[in-house]
């Protein structure tokens, strides 16, 4: 069959190519009637309209922003602290009329390929701590901006002192009076490495990762309460409930046990909860926990929790990909607060 065309059209119609392209992306230049004619003309011919990449270069932009997830794409669904970022981007981009794209961390031979095809007009870096990724969106010369971690010099950046409001939920709990106090650490599957995962003293706080530094900050209560951070039980997971259960478990069944868990999250935090429900330890009276996050589940659950801005990033990082071009690049530190709720109380007396 003859391929059909813009001009295919315009010959049946006997109009010129113009005004037929006109009726698919600028209607307002057409009135009603001939509009409506084109456009049936074009579906009685098969004709799906102008190619999106071809519509993309004569506009000049492609209305769409890419989001990137160093974990699997599910997880921007399943993580309650995924979904409320994309809401406050999405409601960004609504505003704007632009559409996300949404980008899960590919097998490392075909990134290169997935990102060099995307058709966006700028990309944002969701938590990419050492990930290969960063440098392959960069040398799409797109507009970035990067959220939580890794902040890049000259790149906007959105995020909060993850090191300091994690002392804070140390300082909570040892306030309290706890002394056999343990904490989890998370680190993004796609950047984990047995090697580096602790290594607190890597310089710059923007540089370390959300886990590294929330567990550095953890060790900075500590050692200020006069506490020795090898007593400290340290053990590592994902932001999973299924590893963190398994994580969780395996501090819970430590003799002595803990009296108080720092968790890394909410999601991280919520599974200890579970685990500790299952073997019949109460909270807050056996054990105090401690999330991070304030997700919309904590309330309910009653969880004493470092609260952030999670909508708000996602806003603040529409804005920054969306709006034009500041110097230098904004660096945004958004406010945390501890809020807290049930699940913290001082060690029973006992020391059991």
């Amino acid at each position: 069959m003859q391929r059909v065309t813009l001009q295919t059209i315009a010959d049946r119609v006997g109009v010129s190519r113009t005004t037929v392209s006109n009726a698919f992306s600028r209607p307002d230049q057409l009135n009603e009637e001939l509009r409506r004619r084109i456009l049936e003309v074009a579906g009685e011919l098969g004709y799906p309209g102008p190619h999106p990449a071809a519509r993309t270069l004569r506009r000049g932009r492609a209305g769409v922003i890419g989001v990137i997830f160093t974990e699997e794409l599910s997880y921007a669904f399943a993580d309650s602290y995924a979904v409320g970022f994309l809401r406050g981007l999405a409601s960004v981009a609504e505003q704007s009329g632009t559409g996300l794209h949404l980008i899960g961390w590919p097998s490392p031979d075909v990134a290169e390929e997935v990102i060099a095809d995307a058709v966006v007009d700028g990309f944002c870096l969701f938590s990419p701590e050492g990930h290969p990724l960063v440098q392959t969106v960069l040398r799409r010369r797109l507009p970035v901006v990067t959220v939580d971690y890794p902040y890049v010099e000259g790149v906007p950046f959105v995020g909060i002192e993850d090191r300091v409001a994690a002392r804070t939920a140390a300082e909570h709990v040892l306030g309290l009076g706890h002394r056999r106090v343990a904490a989890l650490g998370v680190q993004p599957e796609a950047g984990r490495t047995d090697r580096d995962w602790l290594d607190l003293d890597r310089p710059g706080d923007l540089r370390f990762g959300a886990g590294r530094a929330r567990v550095a900050g953890y060790r900075d209560a500590c050692l200020a309460a006069g506490l020795e951070w090898q007593d400290v039980v340290v053990d590592r997971t994902a932001n999973d409930r299924e590893l963190a259960w398994r994580a969780a478990a395996r501090i819970l069944d430590r003799i002595p046990r803990p009296t108080a868990i720092l968790a890394p999250t909410d999601e991280v935090a919520f599974a200890v909860l579970d685990v500790a429900a299952q073997r019949g330890i109460e909270v807050p009276r056996d054990l105090s926990v401690v999330g991070f996050d304030d997700v919309p589940a904590a309330a309910p659950a009653g969880l004493t929790t470092i609260r952030q801005p999670i909508t708000e990033k996602g806003t603040t990082a529409g804005r920054l990909l969306l709006e034009p071009s500041r110097e230098p690049a904004p660096c945004v530190l958004m406010p945390t607060e501890l809020i807290v709720r049930r699940t913290t109380a001082p060690p029973r007396g006992d020391g059991a």
